[in-house]
């Protein structure tokens, strides 16, 4: 099975990088490459710049990561309802990409996580949608055969995985979150190859 599964998020407390590790995991577990990278923080300050790689974690995602990918699965954590700014900001740099039409017909999947159940997962997640779409990218979800969306007590949507961190982000990341998770990459990793066939 050529290619990979771009998992590209933001996080700043780990939580969102968590639930990545996991979608990362149902890739792999479909037999294909999962290619975990992140977006640099944004400044306030104009001056002040990040290093090119960053002291931990996976490399800063390149444009090119992103046009050579077979399917995206996008992550951040919520910020009043919509995705972080770090993460908008990288992808409203792809303009060159919307312009030549290099996502069209991939798949794509988002992920979040927030500190209170109800503190906007859904909204983020159907918010990151809208840029995929105007990609041209086949947005997936997480079917309700995924039997973890009906057990859940704490974070996961159909709309795509999500995590409830708790107030302090101290929650770690439940099996039913880490299922629907898993689910997600896995499925991700199936539509990229029957997709990439055509």
């Amino acid at each position: 099975m050529p290619g990979y599964i771009l998992v590209l998020y933001y996080s700043r407390t780990g939580s969102v990088a968590a639930l990545a590790r996991h979608v990362a995991r149902g890739v792999e577990a479909a037999g294909m490459e999962a290619r975990l990278r992140t977006v640099a923080p944004v400044s306030a300050t104009c001056e002040a710049s990040d290093p090119d790689i960053p002291a931990s974690g996976p490399p800063y995602c390149t444009l090119d990561d992103l046009r050579e990918c077979a399917g995206l699965a996008l992550g951040s954590p919520t910020r009043f309802g919509n995705m972080a700014a770090p993460l908008k900001y990288f992808i409203d740099s792809t303009s060159d990409l919307w312009m030549s039409g290099a996502l069209v017909d991939r798949p794509a999947a988002v992920f979040t996580a927030t500190s209170s159940l109800h503190g906007g997962q859904e909204s983020t997640l159907l918010s990151m949608m809208l840029p995929l779409l105007h990609h041209g990218m086949v947005l997936a979800g997480v079917p309700y055969t995924e039997r973890a969306l009906l057990d859940t007590r704490g974070g996961g949507t159909p709309y795509g995985p999500s995590h409830l961190a708790g107030s302090d982000n101290d929650t770690t990341i439940s099996e039913d979150e880490s299922r629907i998770a898993r689910t997600l990459g896995e499925r991700l990793a199936r539509l990229a190859s029957r997709l990439g066939d055509n």
